[in-house]
């Protein structure tokens, strides 16, 4: 037999979370075949074969927390495809064996006449099984551990293929036992039909985000400014270049590469927004990396744009294109991922007006962009000042008050101010 593994994640990554097996128990995998996928804190990744072989037996189930290294699969490779699980149970049931022959000799003395042991199951089922004698088999520790926390075997669940229960299932219904009192509260609240309610699990990354941002919320002095950019400008570049950009570049001329050449622009001029705290120590970044928030179902990601100051617009947009199809189609790797120096936030896609952006730490701004609104505004022209409908978005800095102060905060805004109302400059700047 072959075990499968969770291989090295990342350097900071050490768990993760089954979400589903590609392959079912008896079937054909090639080497380097995807078998199973994993939810870590960032990412899903895919577990491949590193031998060919028949898949004989899942260790690990879909939503149980797996280690880096841990077994989580056996792999037979001198099997046919189709065979479900080994040709003899013995080794399976080696554990067991003593430990069923006492109860059945106790089980002899109190019962006129044993039931027959039934077969072991075929594929891995959550229906209890017995040893012959009306009780469940499980191996000597999960029996201890039973024991120790009142856990009933016959209401333990397990996926094991023989029905053996494990320290694992038991474990897991421990949890659920414990968890029980606290439940009961809004389970009596849910038993009106007309006030129904539903319970839904956060995924692994969603929890990461939670504990992140309440983590920076708590850690970073975190103040917001705010400024309103006139787009009459961009709009009209936008416009003009629009069918010769798409048919030079394949690829369209947003306002994501605008603003990231903006910020760029602006973070030359303001060193310390592309900045992170390391002690008592401030790394001052050198290069900037622009993650760019995106929003899949999973939750919110931040891939990143390397060397953006280097990047043409068409460069910009097509990797944001990339990107964005890569988080939306759950194909992004953690080195898309990591080593941004500062980050923009569209809620204007959704419909945002103006919000609080919080920090993507361990940076120290990020920049929040909103919906363009046409709005009146007051313009001063060579015959003398006029009320115009212009273009407008209101901008937020949000940013860490330790190492930033507002004065400089305000003075980096007004520059990406600056930079997008005349974007000619956008040139000069990068």
């Amino acid at each position: 037999m072959i075990e499968v593994k969770v291989p090295e994640l990342a350097e900071s990554i050490t768990e993760g979370t089954i979400v589903r097996w590609l392959v079912n128990v008896g079937s054909k995998v090639n080497q380097g075949d995807d078998i199973a996928e994993i939810e870590t804190d960032k990412v899903n990744i895919q577990i491949s074969a590193e031998h060919s072989g028949v898949l004989k037996k899942i260790e690990k189930d879909v939503d149980e927390t797996v280690e880096v290294g841990e077994v989580i699969a056996l792999l037979d490779e001198n099997a046919d495809a189709g065979s479900e699980s080994p040709a003899s149970p013995a080794p399976e049931q080696a554990e067991p064996s003593a430990e069923a022959k006492t109860e059945s000799a106790v089980a002899a003395a109190t019962k006129p006449a044993p039931a027959p042991t039934p077969a072991p199951a075929a594929k891995p089922t959550p229906a209890p099984a017995s040893a012959g004698t009306g009780r469940r088999l499980a191996s000597p520790a999960a029996r201890k551990l039973a024991r120790e926390k009142g856990i009933d075997l016959g209401a333990v669940q397990t996926a094991d293929p023989l029905g053996r229960v494990r320290v694992g299932d038991v474990a897991q219904q421990a949890v659920i036992k414990e968890s029980q009192p606290a439940a009961k509260a809004p389970a009596a609240e849910t038993e009106d039909p007309s006030r129904p309610v539903e319970r839904i699990k956060m995924t692994r990354r969603r929890q990461t985000i939670a504990r992140r941002l309440v983590a920076v919320q708590h850690e970073a002095a975190m103040l917001t400014t705010f400024n309103e950019v006139d787009l009459t400008a961009i709009m009209s570049i936008r416009k003009r270049r629009k069918e010769a950009f798409i048919k030079e570049h394949d690829v369209k001329l947003g306002f994501m590469s605008f603003f990231t050449k903006a910020v760029v622009g602006a973070l030359k001029s303001f060193p310390l927004l592309n900045a992170e705290i390391d002690g008592t120590d401030l790394l001052v970044k050198k290069y900037y990396d622009i993650g760019i928030a995106v929003a899949t179902d999973q939750g919110l990601v931040v891939p990143v744009v390397r060397e953006a100051d280097r990047k043409t617009f068409a460069e910009i947009e097509q990797d944001i294109k990339d990107l964005a199809t890569k988080a939306r189609t759950n194909r992004l790797t953690l080195s898309d991922l990591q080593g941004g120096t500062f980050t923009i936030t569209n809620g204007g896609t959704f419909g945002s007006l103006l919000s609080t952006p919080i920090i993507n730490a361990p940076q120290v701004g990020i920049l929040g962009m909103h919906g363009i609104k046409k709005r009146p505004v007051a313009v001063s022209t060579p015959e003398g000042d006029k009320i115009e409908i212009r273009p407008m978005m209101y901008i937020a800095l949000s940013y860490d008050h330790r190492i930033v102060d507002g004065s400089e905060a305000v003075q980096f805004l007004v520059k990406v101010k600056t930079l997008l109302e005349d974007p000619e400059t956008l040139l000069l700047e990068g």
